[in-house]
């Protein structure tokens, strides 16, 4: 394992802050440095991870895939370092309160509910208000003080906090399904599959992208299963009706256990970041910094799990999936 021998954490600061700025030049006047600094921090980090991070030109800079995954555990590692920071300060006061929560369908029961009682173990004097249901709560009007959601909010105004910033949606389906109806090979052969849809407030997401080393496939799928409740549509792939495209997150354990297979695996899905989204700042109690911390380290290593794609639709699927294995 790499020891990397960093200056200080200004140079994940630098690189986090020029990926968002577009330039080093907008990263060095943000933090007060000269652009000849954050091209050197830039230049450090390179050197000790023996890759390139950024494609630099004169008025640009682009991500190299090497950039791509450091920036996602550089984010997280400079949100955690904030989150200890703030509980140092705070006197290492005793975490107590109501949070009143709105989590998404499936990653919510199946896969958060549980952490927040390993959460309220730790802090025994939080309470917690929960509700599940992927759309939106109405921050302003319903008792919720801080919703977990995909994506970007509709909303500008609302506060927007990274948890998993690196996710991306996978297609997949299980073993049964591609036993009868085969592989997909390319995203443009999902036409001809059945292919499990999500509702969102009134719209039908079913139209899926996918992106291979700048190629884009844009598909219109469809499918004899819709459903507003992203639970029922990992189910459904689970039972073996047909083609998903879900988060990640959602179906890591159904990938690592062989309940769903990862297909096309050369195409990398659409973003799917994973947010926790707030009204207004001040709302960013101990308490919460703290659940926010707690919930990233646990996306991460959720996420750390990684499964092999299928393998192309000319397998065999009998050698993949041996009867009685």
């Amino acid at each position: 394992m790499m020891d990397l021998k960093m200056q200080g954490l200004q140079d994940l600061e630098i690189f986090v802050r020029a990926v968002d700025a577009g330039s080093l030049s907008g990263a060095a006047r943000q933090l007060g440095v000269t652009p000849a600094a954050a091209s050197a921090a830039v230049k450090r980090l390179e050197a000790e991870l023996q890759a390139p991070l950024l494609v630099r030109s004169t008025r640009s800079l682009r991500l190299t895939p090497q950039g791509e995954l450091f920036l996602a555990h550089c984010r997280q590692a400079l949100e955690l370092l904030a989150t200890g920071r703030d509980a140092v300060q705070s006197g290492q006061q005793v975490m107590r309160g109501l949070l009143q929560l709105s989590l998404p369908s499936d990653l919510g029961r199946n896969v958060i509910l549980a952490w927040l009682d390993a959460f309220q173990a730790q802090h025994p004097q939080v309470t917690l208000r929960v509700q599940l249901s992927d759309r939106l709560a109405d921050i302003y009007r319903q008792p919720v003080d801080l919703a977990v959601r995909y994506g970007a909010p509709s909303d500008s105004s609302l506060i927007a906090l990274p948890l998993a910033a690196f996710n991306r949606r996978v297609l997949c389906a299980a073993p049964a399904y591609l036993a009868r109806a085969g592989y997909p090979g390319t995203p443009h052969e999902l036409e001809r599959h059945n292919c499990l849809c999500y509702i969102l407030g009134e719209e039908l997401h079913s139209v899926w992208r996918f992106e291979r080393e700048g190629e884009v496939a844009t598909v219109t799928v469809r499918g004899d299963r819709m459903a507003d409740d992203g639970e029922a549509v990992r189910r459904w792939a689970v039972a073996g009706h047909g083609i998903a495209y879900k988060s990640a997150l959602d179906v890591a354990n159904d990938l690592q256990t062989g309940r769903l297979v990862r297909l096309c695996g050369e195409w990398q899905g659409e973003a799917a970041p994973l947010n926790l989204l707030c009204a207004d700042r001040r709302q960013l109690s101990p308490v919460v910094q703290a659940l926010r911390g707690f919930l990233t380290e646990r996306l991460a290593r959720r996420a750390a799990g990684t499964v092999p794609a299928a393998p192309p639709a000319s397998a065999n699927p009998e050698a993949a999936f041996p009867v009685g294995g």
